[in-house]
């Protein structure tokens, strides 16, 4: 049996996941010297034991694995295994990594610059312009954008890429035999010839809520960085910002209206300290030094924030508009806020990235 057959098999055995199945690879350097090898020396490895040992050495699917290889060769799919130098190296480096990806369409999957790009299922018009102007002012960049061609800001992410001749790659959270969510089936055969689709499950493996963190982990580490766009208190895309963290990404957010359920989440992670605030296309620029290639416009965000501004806020602004600094005391006295109000507001402007403290107690706007 040739070797690809034998890296097919050892991904279909359930006992065996991704860190057992590298550990082997590790110590019997191929999948063929893994099945090969004798139960004693196999349960001798790290985290194999008496129970896996049995199961490699039990294991008789190869019709599925036939099948498989069929479906790899018919489609034009590419399976790349983890000891192959096509493998991406960021996600490599990740202890969880895919022990085999398959790969459909032309996108580099080792592109010099990848941006995950997630957020919620229900994005607000504001969500979903802020989006697709992010992704309009990197199309002089080359940048990759990757995200899960889910409903919301996953196919608002894909779709603006295509539009500004960015490739994007979409993971899917189940085989390459169907596409969920069917409605986005066009977008994803246009992603195919500029871009492509990405999964570590095997073809016919169905959706299912539990396969939503594995996706996860390869848009997060298959990235130099993930921009969470807008986000509830809890979602998916809060899961993916806290697995970039542990791989040691860059995370940004980009803020939005306090009290705003679609923001909480971005917000918070701001709050917390796990999100670098961006507040523009040139911030995720600099974050990740990234030389710009032509000047980014920068001034659609603030303009776009200060269209959702409540009129409270707006006073604010246009009072340091016109006095360009003034004291906490003196916004007080000329918006004529409470101080719990004010504070709130101040805050709120400051994590918008509109307005900055400066010492003693005064404020100034951030000019862009």
């Amino acid at each position: 049996m040739c070797e690809m057959f034998n890296r097919v098999a050892l991904t279909l055995i359930p006992q065996i996941g991704d860190v057992v199945a590298k550990e082997l690879l590790h110590h019997f350097g191929n999948a063929a010297d893994v099945f090969a090898a004798k139960k004693r020396e196999l349960e001798r490895i790290p985290g194999v034991g008496e129970y896996r040992a049995n199961a490699i050495k039990s294991f008789c699917e190869h019709h599925i694995v036939e099948k498989e290889m069929q479906f790899i060769e018919s489609n034009d799919v590419e399976a790349v295994f983890y000891t192959d130098a096509s493998y991406p190296e960021r996600l490599r480096h990740c202890y969880d990594s895919p022990v085999m990806l398959y790969h459909k369409g032309t996108a580099a999957l080792q592109a010099p610059k990848m941006l995950g790009i997630v957020g919620t299922r229900q994005p607000t018009a504001y969500g979903i312009q802020l989006c697709e102007q992010f992704i309009d002012a990197f199309k002089a960049e080359d940048i990759t954008i990757v995200s899960g061609l889910a409903y919301g800001i996953d196919i608002t992410a894909h779709r603006a890429a295509l539009q500004a001749g960015l490739p994007t790659i979409g993971v899917l959270a189940h085989g390459l035999q169907t596409l969920y969510p069917a409605a986005h089936h066009y977008t994803a055969q246009q992603m195919l010839q500029q871009g492509g689709l990405l999964t570590d499950f095997h073809s016919s493996a169905r959706l299912n809520k539990q396969n939503f963190p594995r996706r996860n982990r390869i848009v997060a580490g298959i990235c130099d960085a993930i921009l969470v766009v807008e986000s509830g208190a809890k979602g998916g895309s809060l899961i993916t910002a806290d697995i970039a963290a542990g791989y040691n990404r860059d995370v940004m957010a980009i803020p939005g209206r306090v009290g705003d359920p679609g923001s909480a989440g971005c917000l918070e992670l701001i709050k917390q300290n796990k999100a670098s605030l961006v507040s523009g296309p040139q911030d995720v620029l600099e974050i990740l030094n990234w030389r710009p290639l032509a000047p980014v416009a920068q001034p659609v965000l603030q303009q776009n924030l200060f269209n959702t501004l409540d009129a409270d806020e707006k006073v604010l602004l246009q009072l340091l508009e016109t006095h360009k600094a003034l004291h906490l005391d003196e916004l007080r006295q000329r918006s004529a806020m409470s101080r719990s109000q004010i504070s709130e507001k101040l805050i709120h402007l400051e994590m918008m990235a509109l307005l900055r403290p400066l010492p003693g107690n005064t404020y100034e706007l951030i000019n862009t």
